[in-house]
């Protein structure tokens, strides 16, 4: 239609401009929110378990929790939408200083994902006092905790994990994910199924397990067990470690530095490559005429370093 030919050319523009309003509330996103707010003390415990979302974890000075729960439309019709949010059911409770939060779909239907998971984003955000305690879990989403001192375990499904520092212990899990720890002040334990994982200073001892990625842990004060089934390991020693420490791939290159002091006993072998040294080695057992296998003493030994890959090179440097 032209618009030369309308009779009422202002009550058209009008109209049309009423129409597209229309539609993007109709059509466009849809959001709900919850919010809520305790008042605790510092060393508490928050506790969040949900059926679906990210979680964000951010600290104050202040000495409350607070939570912010957020509901989005990705797709479908907005009926839609109203009926799986009406099924939703967020529980809060506070004992103490602790707070526990369960999000959940109270349906509890076997097919979850595609019924309610491609329909429905919830993001959870959360801000604690700076000296707190994490017990996050979700069946589907990424989990990121800002600087923080308290002992913080995650879980997810599916997701990555993002951790600041930590002034305590760490336990993370996901699915399928890469896990990122800026550094932690006691033992960090992390696991993936499928991603990468990268840690910073640790003053503890560290587990890193990966079932398709690399490890990279810039500095480890403490015993390090570091394996993974397809990618590289490189790591740094930068003390005299207590215990035994294990780095070990399937199919990558490993690289282990270490302070010029440390003491350990050395066996390392690949299939793939060789094994090559900084450090002077009193042989305990001779590699073969390949130089894939080596077996010694450094700096008259200590705990056993082992280091084995069925596919790459290990290099052992001296930490400058």
């Amino acid at each position: 239609m032209k618009l030369k030919n309308f009779p009422n050319k202002a009550f058209f523009i009008s109209a049309m401009i009423f129409f597209c309003f229309v539609s993007v509330n109709a059509f466009g996103k849809v959001d709900e929110h919850i919010k809520k707010t305790f008042s605790v003390k510092p060393g508490g415990l928050l506790t969040i378990e949900t059926d679906l979302g990210a979680i964000e974890v951010n600290t104050s000075e202040d000495d409350t929790v607070k939570l912010e729960i957020i509901f989005s439309h990705k797709r479908g019709s907005r009926e839609r939408f109203n009926e799986i949010l009406t099924n939703f059911n967020a529980d809060f409770q506070q004992s103490g200083d602790d707070v526990t939060v369960i999000v959940e779909d109270k349906n509890k239907r076997s097919n979850f994902w595609n019924s309610v998971g491609k329909y429905l984003k919830v993001r959870i955000l959360v801000t604690v006092p700076e000296k707190y305690n994490l017990d996050l879990q979700t069946a589907g989403g990424s989990i990121s905790v800002a600087d923080i001192e308290g002992n913080v375990r995650t879980s997810t499904s599916g997701g990555s994990l993002t951790f600041g520092r930590v002034k305590g212990q760490v336990l993370g899990r996901t699915s399928g994910g890469s896990i990122t720890l800026a550094g932690c002040e006691g033992n960090a334990d992390l696991e993936t199924s499928g991603g990468g994982i990268r840690i910073e200073k640790v003053t503890g001892d560290i587990t890193a397990h990966t079932s398709g990625g690399s490890i990279d842990v810039s500095e480890v004060v403490g015993s390090i067990t570091a394996t993974t089934s397809g990618g590289s390991v490189r790591a740094r020693i930068s003390q005299q470690p207590k215990n035994k420490c294990v780095l070990s791939t399937s199919g990558g290159s490993i690289t282990a530095y270490l302070s010029k002091d440390v003491k350990v006993n050395i066996d390392a072998g690949t299939s793939g490559g060789h094994v090559v040294t900084d450090f002077p080695v009193t042989a305990i057992m001779k590699g073969d005429l390949n130089n894939r296998s080596l077996k010694g003493t450094i700096n008259g030994g200590g705990p056993e370093l082992y280091l084995h890959t069925s596919g790459g090179s290990i290099h052992i440097r001296k930490d400058t």
